[in-house]
């Protein structure tokens, strides 16, 4: 199963964050409009992510909720007709909560930033840097460290929790 290792962080400088990857970025961003339909899940997480032209991807997934570097481990599938997927998907488990979001994606080597304005919530920064599947755990933590000093990401601007835990955090 694919891994990367994670961390998101709140951002007060969306401009200066962004400024930040991109100097890091091997190109130019790419704009990405998304909604996560999270739906009810055994263990670990589960979503149908569609796009704007209809298209998705269904992805299962499980990380400690950690406000530090963590392990992820993922499958992603993609969904040619994910407005039918996910009508087969809210009769079969039901739907958790929706996340809608604008990313900007930017590529620094293995490295996936995320630049997240998430409805509701507001800005976030993510790290994905994908994992060998021979490589440990330290090398990526350590790899997401350089970067998160590069991108001005303080300690006490990480989040353990998924956007989605955070969105029923707030209607608590």
């Amino acid at each position: 199963m694919p891994r990367n290792v994670e961390i998101k962080a709140r951002v007060e400088d969306a401009a200066d964050t962004r400024r930040r990857a991109a100097a890091l970025a091997d190109g130019i961003a790419e704009v990405l409009v998304q909604e996560d339909v999270f739906l009810e899940a055994p263990r670990g997480r589960w979503k149908l992510r569609t796009f704007d032209d209809g298209t998705g991807e269904l992805i299962a997934y499980r990380r400690p909720d950690r406000d530090e570097p963590a392990v992820s481990e993922y499958r992603i599938d993609p969904v040619p007709d994910s407005a039918r997927m996910r009508a087969v998907l809210e009769l079969a488990c039901g739907v958790r909560a929706v996340v809608r979001k604008r990313r900007e994606l930017f590529r620094a080597g293995r490295t996936r930033i995320h630049l997240d304005r998430v409805d509701a919530l507001g800005d976030f920064l993510e790290l994905e840097v994908v994992l060998r599947a021979d490589e440990s755990e330290a090398d990526g933590t350590a790899e997401a460290r350089f970067l998160m000093e590069r991108l001005g990401v303080e300690p006490a601007a990480l989040v353990a929790a998924a956007y989605v835990d955070l969105l029923e955090e707030d209607a608590r």
